[in-house]
């Protein structure tokens, strides 16, 4: 069951602080990275090359965590429990669209450019439960 993203939490996603993505390991053990996200309503999207270990976590297990904090005030936070699906990030819009959202106008050149054989993927992320102060914020 999707859950709804308060003002507080979505505040947070929308501006351009790096998150920290955790999926399971086949071994059952936590696979951290930091990633940038963005949001589409309420699913979060990150982009990342296929094949990278998130991905391919993800694919055989669709439980993901997401914690994501203010860089000015780190005890404004929210970890955003729930599952994840890949799909081709088709033209690397979404890749593109992050980088912009993070570097600015023109950040995501460098994406837009990348040689094709380095496949995107996009992991969108349907959360199941909202922690954390921000969560309560709303």
């Amino acid at each position: 069951m999707t859950v709804e993203l308060n003002d507080a939490v979505r505040k947070l996603l929308d501006a351009p602080h790096p998150a920290v993505l955790t999926t399971l390991n086949p071994d059952g053990g936590p696979q951290s990275s930091v990633v940038w996200v963005t949001r589409d309503g309420n699913e979060l999207l990150v982009s990342t090359e296929q094949g990278r270990r998130k991905e391919r976590n993800i694919v055989r297990d669709a439980r993901v965590g997401l914690t994501v904090f203010d860089l000015t005030n780190p005890f404004l936070y929210a970890e955003i429990r729930g599952t994840a699906s890949v799909t081709e990030d088709t033209g690397r819009a979404v890749a593109v669209r992050i980088a912009e959202e993070y570097l600015g106008p023109g950040g995501g050149k460098e994406y837009a450019q990348a040689p094709a054989e380095n496949l995107r993927v996009v992991l969108r992320i349907t959360p199941t439960n909202v922690l954390g102060n921000a969560a309560k914020a709303g």
